[in-house]
């Protein structure tokens, strides 16, 4: 059965609209509280949230919500989403969530959860939740003098500006380094400046004038090529972009030439494997990292495992079978060793403490391999299911038997918008464009 509030990365849509309206948000308040009410101590969820106009709304209704099945609530005002996780496990809190609809421009929001572990919610823990939701709650809320009380906390930037430091040596400084650091006026435009100034770099940065509006708008992870033409023009060793709760993060060298994120594995796990840092000899990514990253993993002795869509999933992974390096082609990057949860800043920290060490430009530390050619495109669905199409579906499988061991492709829902992703890559760049000219043409027919 389909999620009904629940996508790829917890609840999100346009702000004041269903599912994101105080309505709903108070009621997801009340449901996740009660799942997580266990024992006779006092409660405790820690919310955190990014620069939106609409933060403001959601977060006065979580809180409501949650007082209401007597959860006591701390308030950060806004901090990275790793920052939320973090504190949920060091403040001994019961669940944490951050309000955030990511790289999504302002006028969208959405509610990300963790439970006490700082990990993100599994399946059937959001289907629990889902069930209360729309459940009649009135015998489940909390007398009146077990109401729960709310309180904002201080301090929260500092707190998360030394945890990631502390992922790095204590000798290790970045003095020498120029550092474009772009915050996409989100939730990172505080601590990931001065986290890398406290390191040493001279740091320039972008993305740090919030206003409610301009959040991941022509700046940030979504929209590097600001970031570039800033490391060009001031000559700076290199660039970073976070998107707007900062758990991910893209990276530009010297020259403003765009590093994703499976270059950042790439060069973070050939870095970790020479030291015998890696817990187990490969790393966990999803079905979206280039095939160019596992043919240069493998010529390195390492594995590659992939799993769905979502950095949840991959960190999901990395729990279940050991390994402590994983993430995104989109910048979430997971350090087990250190969260729990993708983490822009310290990912770029630890590609900085690789580029440090090697003692070489960012341009080489970062361009260990040839991507294959991929292609990427949506098909809008007006509410229809082209996958489940008979025709659909023997057309992709026969089309990726045709590719072998050249190429692959993948056709999927999105987990936050209504289209189907198509993405094939291989050695040949025109029979890739040509594959996924003609799925997209089926499945907007299968879709008419």
């Amino acid at each position: 059965m389909m999620a009904k509030y629940f996508g790829t990365d917890g609840i999100r849509g346009r702000a004041n609209r269903p599912p994101i309206t105080p309505e709903i948000a108070m009621k997801v308040g009340m449901a996740a509280g009660i799942v997580f009410r266990n024992g006779d101590h006092r409660h405790r969820v820690v919310i955190g949230k990014d620069t939106r106009l609409s933060s403001y709304m959601i977060e006065n209704a979580l809180t409501a919500g949650f007082l209401s099945v007597g959860i006591d609530v701390l308030l950060t005002g806004p901090v990275p989403t790793p920052g939320i996780a973090m504190l949920t496990r060091s403040m001994r809190c019961d669940l944490g969530v951050m309000i955030s609809a990511s790289h999504n421009p302002f006028d969208d929001n959405g509610i990300k959860l963790f439970g006490p572990d700082g990990a993100k919610l599994s399946d059937e823990t959001e289907a629990e939740i889902e069930a209360l939701i729309d459940a009649d709650l009135d015998d489940r809320l909390a007398a009146p003098d077990a109401l729960g009380r709310a309180r904002r906390i201080d301090g929260v930037s500092d707190r998360y500006i030394e945890y990631a430091k502390r992922t790095l040596p204590r000798s290790l400084s970045l003095e020498g380094m120029r550092v474009v650091i772009d915050c996409a006026n989100g939730a990172g435009y505080r601590v990931a400046p001065d986290a890398l100034w406290e390191l040493g770099a001279e740091v320039v940065s972008l993305g740090v004038e919030p206003d409610g509006f301009n959040i991941n708008r022509e700046v940030g992870s979504t929209a590097p090529e600001t970031l570039a033409a800033k490391v060009r023009e001031v000559r700076a060793d290199i660039g970073i972009a976070l998107d707007g709760d900062a758990d991910r993060a893209v990276v530009v060298d010297e020259h403003g030439q765009l590093i994703d994120g499976d270059q950042i594995m790439a060069a973070i796990a050939t870095s970790w494997a020479d030291q015998g840092l890696l817990s187990k000899p490969g790393i966990v990514v999803t079905v979206m990292s280039n095939l160019g990253l596992e043919r240069y993993l493998a010529g390195k002795g390492l594995g590659l495992v992939r799993t769905s869509v979502g950095d949840r999933h991959v960190a999901e992974a990395m729990r279940l079978e050991g390994y402590n390096l994983g993430g995104e082609q989109s910048g979430h990057i997971i350090l087990s060793d250190y969260t729990t949860t993708g983490d822009g800043l310290v990912a770029a920290l630890q590609l900085l403490a690789v580029v440090r060490n090697l003692g070489k430009p960012v341009s080489e530390v970062c361009h260990l391999f040839e991507p294959l050619p991929q292609v990427l495109r949506s098909v809008r669905t007006g509410g229809k299911r082209p996958l489940e199409n008979g025709a659909v579906r023997q057309m992709i499988a026969d089309l990726n038997a045709s590719l072998g061991d050249n190429g692959r492709i993948l056709v999927r829902a999105s987990g936050t918008e209504p289209v189907i992703r198509v993405m094939a890559e291989g050695d040949d760049s025109q029979v890739i464009s040509a594959i996924v000219d003609d799925l997209v043409a089926a499945l907007s027919e299968a879709a008419a």
